[in-house]
């Protein structure tokens, strides 16, 4: 079956040097980009990490330091990278929690805005979930009736993540073939930044999630704690969350000089 889309939709999966977000790197990433009409192209790249990748992690994805010793950096990657995604939505397995963030703070690291104002995202793990409860290889096992190959590779598990979004599509019935319905269905809990620290209440409202300000206003606490805002500009926080956190202060103080 093919996607109702009405723009590009790019299934991406990162290969990386482990789970932080904040710290870890990029080591490849491979893009599958699926058009209103069908056609499909993509690209996969090993990129330099510039940091060490640890055993545990070579293990997982087969992918050492010696085999991305000479390949570009990923600010190096950035601008082809970004002019492949950027008139497009997104998709991927577990995206949203993982590869979104992720590639947010390698693209802010490369000075190349980066934002999901214009676009959505499918996470069909999320679907899978809700659905099924299992993992990759199972979901395109039980979806698609087949062995996943490679799996841990990129290139093999957005491929795959893609068949599986489509056979997800035709199983279910209440699963409509529209990227704006993919995407609300495969949201978890909103957020106002890609890391979590930064929800939104019943009234649309940015709130701290974490720490000693859990569940209040981002506005009170900046307006009422102002050294807390410098705080978490020189703590370890993802960039996204910090553009987010600038983006509400001064959008707090235009609307009073307003």
């Amino acid at each position: 079956m093919q996607l109702n889309l009405t723009k590009p939709i790019c299934f991406f999966d990162l290969e990386t040097t482990g789970i932080n977000i904040s710290k870890d790197r990029v080591v490849e990433i491979s893009i599958l980009k699926v058009f209103p009409n069908g056609n499909k192209e993509s690209k996969t790249w090993l990129v330099n990490p510039e940091m060490e990748i640890p055993k545990e992690v070579i293990e997982i994805h087969g992918i050492t330091n010696e085999k991305v010793a000479n390949e570009p950096t990923f600010k190096e990657l950035a601008k082809d990278i970004h002019n492949m995604i950027k008139d497009s939505d997104l998709g991927g397995f577990n995206s949203n929690r993982f590869d979104i963030p992720l590639l947010a703070e390698e693209m802010l690291r490369a000075d190349i805005d980066f934002d999901m104002k214009n676009r959505v995202a499918v996470d069909v793990q999320t679907i899978f979930h809700k659905m099924e409860q299992r993992t990759l290889s199972a979901a395109y096992r039980f979806y698609c009736d087949k062995e996943l190959e490679g799996a841990h590779g990129a290139e093999a598990d957005t491929n795959a993540t893609y068949e599986v979004l489509k056979a997800q599509i035709a199983k279910y019935d209440e699963i409509e073939n529209d990227t704006k319905f993919l995407a609300e269905f495969s949201s978890r809990k909103q957020f106002a930044d890609f890391a979590g620290f930064i929800a939104y209440n019943k009234k649309g409202e940015e709130c701290f999630s974490f720490g000693k300000h859990k569940g209040k206003l981002v506005t009170d606490v900046l307006e009422k704690e102002p050294g807390y805002f410098g705080w978490l500009l020189n703590a370890d926080f993802p960039l996204y969350t910090k553009k987010v956190l600038t983006a509400i202060k001064l959008r707090n103080f235009n609307n009073k000089l307003g």
